[in-house]
């Protein structure tokens, strides 16, 4: 069974950067797209950013130009660069995969922007 660990979150002021992470094991890792969503209280998930089996990335218009979504394939990472947070980018961020006709979570991880 794939599986999926973040981490990385906490607190964080307005402005500021966080960098999370996401361990994948079970997986031909190289040979799957990854993805971040998040989910803020009282709000569906959405997703924030993919990456392809070959570096090509896409964001949400919501976080274009201040996150950056990278992988080590020699390493089964994921990476969700976060900077210039906002209030509203409170959430828990999810690392997803769909591998052979499943989605595949993590538990998630808790980013709080706060002052």
């Amino acid at each position: 069974q794939v599986q999926l660990v973040e981490s990385g979150g906490g607190l964080v002021q307005p402005g500021g950067s966080v960098r999370l992470s996401c361990a994948a094991s079970r997986l031909t890792f190289s040979s799957y797209v990854m993805r971040w969503y998040r989910q803020a209280p009282g709000k569906e998930r959405e997703l924030v950013a993919h990456i392809t089996t070959t570096g090509g990335t896409r964001y949400a218009d919501s976080v274009k130009g201040r996150f950056t979504i990278s992988r080590d394939n020699a390493k089964n990472m994921v990476y969700l660069q976060m900077d210039s947070l906002k209030f509203e980018d409170t959430a828990v961020y999810y690392c997803n995969a769909f591998v052979n006709w499943v989605d595949y979570w993590g538990k998630g991880t808790l980013v709080t922007v706060s002052s």
